[in-house]
């Protein structure tokens, strides 16, 4: 039951990662909470697979502490291919 509240604080967390990442209107508003939910889920069963308990700490750091890193890590990323191939295609398109 733990695992809908760390769950429900990723994808909370990542909707604060979505706007605190500069050109938020080149991605969609779903995908960085999206992909921290994803991350927080599989942190969070891999930790439990590996004997951490609810009560832990190291459990929550990481569930919550790897969503938050790797979604602004993805989010940077498609933000960056997203501006390079907006440039390439208005540079091929002489707009």
């Amino acid at each position: 039951m733990y695992i809908l509240l760390a769950l429900i604080a990723a994808c909370a967390l990542g909707v604060v990662v979505h706007y605190a990442i500069p050109h938020r209107d080149l991605r969609g508003v779903a995908l960085v909470p999206a992909v921290a939910t994803a991350v927080a889920a599989a942190a969070y069963a891999l930790g439990q697979w590996a004997g951490l308990k609810e009560s832990s700490v190291w459990l929550w750091l990481l569930a919550l502490g790897g969503a938050v890193v790797v979604s602004a890590a993805v989010g940077m990323i498609l933000t960056r291919v997203r501006r390079h191939g907006d440039a390439v295609r208005r540079a091929e398109l002489g707009v």
